[in-house]
C-alpha cells in the first residue's frame, strides 16, 4: 500500500492484519499535528476501499506510543474559529475510527496521553505493555483545556464516569497493570507477547468488557449526582476564576455527552482564556528546565547522602525510589531511625508493590563508616549549615572520592566559594538544592560558583533529572532564587499579622489570589526557628516581625512543634474562619515577592525572566495560572 505518507508506515501481512505506525518525522517522540492527523485520515480512506481483516496501531518510536497533541500547534490559535477547528478536526477523526466495521486494537507501550490515548479509546480494543514508562492519562486540564477529541465520551463509557473524571480533572496518569483493573485496557502483557497478544486479541472478536450496572446509570440518568460531586471536589482545589478547564470538562460531559462542539461557547471561552494561555507558557518553560539536564550524558547509579536529618534522609530516599542505590551516612544507626521510616512509607505509597517496595528499601544503606563515599558517583552532603563542619566533612570525603564523581551541597543558604576553600580541587563543588517536601516539590536549584567546571555543573543537571526532578541553574549568592524571593514575601505577610490582620485572612488573601498555600502556613510548615534565621541573613537586616519573635521565644515552631501561628492536628493548620480580606493585600504580600524576582533577573542570578518565572512557581507554587510573577506583572 503507498500512500505517500511521511509520518506514518503501513503494513500488510499475508493474512490480510494491518498495522498503522506512527513514527513521526524528525521528532523523538510522536505528537499529533495537524500533518499526522492528516496522513491518519488517508488510511482510513485507504481502509474504506479496501478493508483489512483488523488494524493494529503501533510506535515506531522508542520514547512511547503518543505524547498527546502537538503542544506548539496551540500557541497558535489566534481565533475562536482556529480553536473550534482544532477541535473539530479530531472529534469527527476519532470518531470515524470509531465507527469503522473491521476490529482495531492501539498497543501501548510507553507514554499515551491526551489525543494518544484518545485515539487509543477509539479503537475496539486497547493492549498495555506492562513496564515502568507505560503511562496513560488526558492531562489537557494540566493546560487549562480539555481531552475534546472523545475523550470526554469514551473514557466515562470504559472505566465509568467517577473514575474518568478523577482522571480528567486531575491530569494524573495510570500504570498497565491499573489499566487493565479499571477496565481502561483489554489485556496488560510483557513486551516479549505483546505482538503475539495484540494480534490474539485483535482477532479474538470478544466483546469489551461492559460496565456494572450503577456504572452505566452514573453515566447516564444519574449524571447529575457525579458531576455535582466532582464541581464540590474541584472547588476545593480550584477557583473557577482561576482555572476553569476543569469546570468546562464537567460541564461537556454532563450536558452534552463529551462533545465539546454542541457548545462552542466554552470552546471559545476556554482556548482564549489567559489561563490556557499561561498553562502551555509553564508547559514550555518546564520543557526548558528539562532541556538542563541534556547537555551531558553523566548517569549515576550510587549515591551517598551524608546527613539523615529530614532534608538528607528524602534526598537518600527519592534517589532509591528512582533506581540509585544510595548509602545514607550520620553518626549513629539511631539517628537514621526516622528517615528509614520516613522512606518506607514513601516507598509503599509510591511503588503500592510491596515487592518494589521492599527493592527500593533494600537499594537504601545505611553507612555510619561513610564506606559508599568511594563508590558513589554522586556525594551530597546535606548537614546544618555550618561553614567549618562543612569544611571539616570535605576534607576527609574529597579524598576518598572517585574521579568524575560529583561533590554537591544541599545548603539552602551559604555561598559555595565559601564552602569550596576546603577542596583541593574547588572546581568540583556544586549546589544541588532540594525543597522541602523532597517527594512533593519538582523543582531543584543546581548552584553555581564563580569558576565552577562546567561539565560538573552539567552533570549535576544530569543527575537532578535522573531523578525526575527539574534542575535551574542559579548563581552562589544568599538564598539563590527560591529561597530568596519567600524571604520578603513571609515577611510581608508577618507585617500584616503585626498590624492585627488575622493569619487566616492573610492566608485567605493568597489563597484567592491563586497561591496553593497561604504564606503563614507556609512559616509554620518551614519552621519558625528557619524562616527566622533565614530572614535574619535574606531580609536585609530589617527587625524581625513581633509575631515571629513572640512564637519563637515561647518554642512555638509551626508544625514539627505542635504550635506556631496555627495549632496542628495529624498534620493539618486548625484555622479559624478568615475575616474580610482588606482590598489590596493580595497585591500587597505578592509585590515584594515579584520585586525580588525582577532584581534577581536584573543580578543575574537566574539567567532571564522565563527562567526565573519557571523557578518560583515550580519552587514556591506560584500561581501557574500567572504564567508566573513576572509574567504576571508584565499583562497586568
Amino acid at each position: 500500500m503507498n500512500l505517500n505518507l511521511q509520518h506514518w508506515r503501513v503494513e500488510l501481512d499475508a493474512e490480510g492484519v494491518a498495522s498503522a505506525i506512527l513514527d513521526k518525522a524528525g521528532e523523538t517522540a510522536n505528537s499529533l499535528s495537524v500533518a499526522v492527523m492528516g496522513e491518519l485520515g488517508k488510511i482510513l480512506d485507504a481502509f474504506e476501499k479496501q478493508p483489512p481483516k483488523a488494524l493494529i496501531f503501533r510506535s515506531g518510536k522508542e520514547a512511547g506510543f503518543i505524547a498527546g497533541a502537538d503542544i506548539q500547534e496551540f500557541t497558535q490559535l489566534d481565533t475562536a474559529e482556529k480553536g473550534r477547528a482544532l477541535v473539530e478536526r479530531g472529534w469527527t477523526l476519532f470518531n470515524r475510527l470509531a465507527a469503522v466495521n473491521y476490529p482495531t486494537l492501539a498497543i501501548i507501550r510507553g507514554h499515551c496521553l491526551g489525543g494518544g490515548l484518545e485515539l487509543a479509546l477509539a479503537c475496539r480494543y486497547l493492549l498495555a505493555v506492562d513496564e515502568p514508562a507505560t503511562k496513560m492519562g488526558l492531562p489537557e486540564v494540566m493546560l487549562g483545556i480539555f481531552p475534546g477529541w472523545g475523550g470526554m465520551l469514551r473514557l466515562p463509557q470504559r472505566v465509568g464516569p467517577t473514575a474518568a473524571m478523577d482522571m480528567m480533572l486531575t491530569g494524573k496518569t495510570i500504570d498497565a497493570k491499573r489499566a487493565k483493573r479499571m477496565g481502561l485496557a483489554d489485556e496488560c502483557v510483557p513486551p516479549r507477547v505483546m505482538d503475539a497478544a495484540a494480534r490474539q486479541l485483535v482477532l479474538s472478536g470478544q466483546p469489551r468488557r461492559a460496565l456494572p450496572v450503577m456504572q452505566r446509570l452514573l453515566n447516564g440518568p444519574l449524571k447529575g449526582v457525579v458531576a455535582s460531586g466532582a464541581r464540590k471536589q474541584v472547588a476545593k482545589k480550584a477557583r473557577p476564576e482561576h482555572y476553569p478547564a476543569p469546570y468546562a470538562i464537567i460541564d461537556i460531559w454532563a450536558k452534552h455527552n463529551g462533545n465539546a462542539l454542541a457548545s462552542p461557547a466554552i470552546i471559545d471561552r476556554i482556548i482564549s482564556s489567559p489561563t490556557a494561555r499561561n498553562l502551555v507558557r509553564v508547559f514550555f518553560l518546564q520543557e526548558r528546565l528539562k532541556g538542563f539536564g541534556k547537555a551531558s550524558d553523566f548517569k549515576a547509579q550510587r549515591v551517598h547522602v551524608i546527613g539523615a536529618g529530614v532534608m538528607g534522609g528524602d534526598i537518600a530516599a527519592w534517589c532509591a525510589l528512582r533506581g540509585m542505590t544510595v548509602t545514607l551516612q550520620d553518626q549513629s544507626l539511631e539517628r537514621m531511625g526516622p528517615a528509614l521510616q520516613r522512606a518506607s512509607k514513601l516507598f509503599a505509597r509510591r511503588l503500592r508493590d510491596p515487592l518494589k517496595a521492599r527493592a527500593a528499601f533494600d537499594r537504601l544503606i545505611p553507612d555510619v563508616n561513610g564506606d559508599g563515599v568511594a563508590h558513589a558517583d554522586v556525594v551530597i552532603e546535606a548537614i546544618f549549615e555550618n561553614v567549618a563542619a562543612k569544611h571539616a566533612l570535605f576534607k576527609v570525603i574529597e579524598p576518598r572520592m572517585k574521579p568524575g564523581a560529583i561533590l554537591a551541597s544541599n545548603t539552602s543558604s551559604l555561598k559555595l566559594e565559601d564552602l569550596r576553600i576546603a577542596l583541593k580541587r574547588p572546581e568540583r563543588l556544586v549546589g544541588i538544592h532540594f525543597f522541602n517536601p523532597v517527594a512533593m516539590m519538582p523543582l531543584v536549584e543546581v548552584v553555581v560558583a564563580q569558576g565552577a567546571d562546567d561539565s560538573v555543573v552539567q552533570a549535576a543537571c544530569a543527575f537532578v533529572r535522573q531523578i525526575d526532578k527539574l534542575p535551574l541553574p542559579v548563581r552562589s549568592e544568599p538564598g539563590f532564587l527560591v529561597n530568596a524571593v519567600l524571604a520578603p514575601y513571609m515577611l510581608a505577610a508577618m507585617r500584616a499579622v503585626d498590624e492585627g490582620i488575622s493569619p487566616e485572612t492573610v492566608d485567605e488573601a493568597m489563597l484567592a489570589f491563586g497561591m496553593p498555600m497561604g504564606p503563614i502556613e507556609l512559616i509554620d510548615t518551614v519552621g519558625l526557628d528557619i524562616a527566622m534565621a533565614a530572614g535574619q541573613q535574606l531580609a536585609g537586616g530589617a527587625e524581625a516581625p513581633r509575631c515571629l519573635l513572640a512564637r519563637v521565644q515561647q518554642g512555638q515552631l509551626g508544625k514539627k512543634s505542635g504550635q506556631g501561628f496555627y495549632r496542628w492536628a495529624e498534620g493539618k493548620a486548625q484555622k479559624a474562619a478568615p475575616g474580610g480580606v482588606p482590598p489590596g493585600l493580595a497585591a500587597r504580600l505578592a509585590k515584594p515577592l515579584i520585586d525580588r524576582t525582577e532584581q534577581l533577573v536584573a543580578d543575574g542570578v537566574v539567567a532571564d525572566a522565563e527562567l526565573a518565572d519557571a523557578g518560583v512557581i515550580f519552587g514556591t507554587g506560584f500561581a501557574p495560572f500567572t504564567g508566573g510573577p513576572l509574567n504576571f506583572r508584565q499583562a497586568r
